[in-house]
């Protein structure tokens, strides 16, 4: 395969721009450095080098290219690590699912990890038996893992597991972390929307063990 990583970085090089770098930095409250390259310009470059890649090779996933991205210092490389495995989202399966947990523990950040739960949550739409990881997921120690357990259903409407979203935010009540807080609240709030009586009623349940934000969100379109 052609080295991806080698012509992206070629095409950031290019558009990079050191005073919009400090203020995305700034931000970011400077966790990462950054080129300065928006996300319009930044997704015209990956779609130009994406193009590239020949067409019978459209089910290979170059995990070597998405390794140098995470490895990049700059912020833009994880974006395009995870703008292509959106990309090549249907062509993932249960058997990658420890290389993009390495992935959410790296260089770690709401930015790129709700990126990562959508597709991680693809899978899990398509092979149920990735649920138990999620669930093993909402109780770890890393507060990226229980967001992405928390999110990985985002936009599924009709299609929620209401058994697994329940149990997973139960086993992240009662908790002070703003990230969990907020990843709940966006959680019910997006499935308020398909099924407003189950997040009324889980409410109702609920809250005394839930955070003020948590329910301002939920509570946003309901």
């Amino acid at each position: 395969m052609s080295d991806l990583y080698s012509k992206l970085s070629k095409e950031f090089d290019s558009l990079k721009n050191e005073k919009e770098a400090i203020f995305m930095a700034k931000y970011m409250k400077n966790n990462f450095e950054f080129l300065g390259i928006h996300s319009k310009e930044r997704k015209e470059a990956e779609k130009k080098i994406f193009k590239t890649i020949p067409k019978e090779q459209k089910e290979f996933i170059d995990f070597d290219f998405t390794d140098k991205c995470y490895d990049n210092k700059y912020r833009e490389f994880q974006y395009a690590a995870v703008d292509y495995l959106i990309a090549k989202n249907k062509y993932l399966n249960k058997n990658h699912i420890d290389i993009l947990k390495k992935y959410a523990l790296t260089k770690s950040w709401w930015d790129s990890i709700d990126f990562l739960d959508r597709v991680i949550g693809d899978i899990a739409l398509r092979d149920q038996t990735v649920n138990g990881i999620l669930l093993e997921w909402s109780l770890s120690e890393n507060i990226w893992l229980r967001r992405i357990a928390i999110d990985h259903q985002l936009l599924r409407k009709d299609k929620t597991n209401t058994e697994l979203l329940e149990q997973i935010i139960i086993n992240n009540l009662n908790n002070k972390e703003f990230f969990i807080n907020k990843a709940i609240g966006w959680a019910l709030r997006d499935y308020s929307k398909t099924n407003p009586d189950w997040v009324r009623n889980f409410l109702e349940r609920y809250r005394e063990n839930m955070s003020n934000l948590s329910i301002k969100e939920a509570s946003k379109y309901i």
